[in-house]
C-alpha cells in the first residue's frame, strides 16, 4: 500500500500518474488540502505527529511513502521521515523547484522576517496564509497589515483570534493571476508584500511580476534546503518500482 502525504496541487497530478497501478491511501492535514483533490478520492484529513504516523503506517500496512506536502510544512516531512526510519519504509520526497528571486528581500526564517518588519513603514500585504498571524500582528506597530488567506472557516477564525480587522482580510482561493495580484496590491496601497517561495505551482512568479509592475518591495521567507525529486513522473516511477 502506497501512502501519499498530500496537501498540494501536485498531489492531484501525481495521483493521475499512479492510479490503476498501485493501491494507495491519501492523507492531508487540513480541509483546504482536501479541496485540491478529486471529490471521489477517499482522503484521511487530520494532523499527525510522528507516533501517529507510525501507527497509521502499521494500520494501513504501508509499504512505501510519497511525501507531497507543502514545501513549508517542515514538521510534516520530519515526522514522515522519522516514521519511515522507524518502520524501515522507503520514503520519497517531492520538492518544488525554487523560484529565481530578483529584486527581493530574502529572509531566512519567520523570526528574521519579524525583525525586518519592525523597520518598515507603510502597508504590508501578506500572502503567507493563516499561520503565524498573531506573530505578524505583534510587530505591526502603526502600520497597516493586510492578510490574504484561504476562504475557510478555520482561516477566518485564525484571523479573528489574531484580532485582525475585517477590512484587512482578503479571503480567496488561489492561485491568483498577475493581474489580480496587481489589482490587490494597488487597491490596498501596499509598499511591501510578504510571501513564501512556493514555486510556480504556488504562484510566486505571478506575485513577483506584480510587485515589479506596481513598484512594491517583495519580502520572501526562504524555505529550508531539502533533497528530493522535482519531477512527478520520475517520482511515480520510483514509487511504482518499489512494488
Amino acid at each position: 500500500m502506497l501512502w501519499i502525504i498530500g496537501g498540494t496541487s501536485e498531489t492531484r497530478r501525481f495521483i493521475e500518474e499512479i492510479r490503476g497501478h498501485v493501491m494507495y491511501v491519501i492523507t492531508v492535514a487540513t480541509e483546504s488540502g482536501r479541496a485540491v483533490l478529486p471529490e471521489d478520492e477517499p482522503v484521511v484529513v487530520g494532523r499527525m505527529n510522528a507516533e501517529q504516523m507510525c501507527a497509521f503506517a502499521q494500520t494501513y500496512r504501508i509499504s512505501v511513502v510519497a511525501d507531497l506536502s507543502h514545501p513549508y510544512a517542515v514538521e510534516v516531512s520530519q515526522n514522515a521521515r522519522y516514521a519511515c526510519e522507524q518502520l524501515h519504509l522507503p520514503y520519497f520526497r517531492y520538492v518544488r523547484e525554487r523560484t529565481e528571486l530578483q529584486n527581493a528581500i530574502c529572509v531566512k526564517s519567520l523570526e528574521a522576517c519579524l525583525d525586518f518588519l519592525q523597520t518598515v513603514k507603510g502597508t504590508v500585504f501578506f500572502t503567507t496564509g493563516s499561520k503565524h498571524l498573531a506573530d505578524f500582528q505583534r510587530v505591526r506597530g502603526g502600520n497597516r497589515f493586510v492578510f490574504r488567506v484561504l476562504p475557510t472557516i478555520s482561516s477566518l477564525q485564525e484571523c479573528a483570534n489574531a484580532h485582525i480587522a475585517m477590512q484587512d482580510i482578503v479571503a480567496i482561493f488561489g492561485v491568483c493571476s498577475e493581474e489580480l495580484n496587481i489589482a490587490m496590491f494597488r487597491d490596498y496601497e501596499a509598499r511591501y508584500v510578504v510571501m513564501k517561495d512556493s514555486g510556480e505551482t504556488g504562484g510566486t512568479p505571478e506575485k513577483l511580476r506584480a510587485c515589479a509592475r506596481v513598484g512594491v518591495t517583495p519580502i520572501i521567507i526562504s524555505r529550508a534546503d531539502e533533497y528530493g525529486i522535482s519531477d512527478l513522473r520520475q517520482l511515480a516511477a520510483l514509487v511504482l518500482n518499489q512494488g
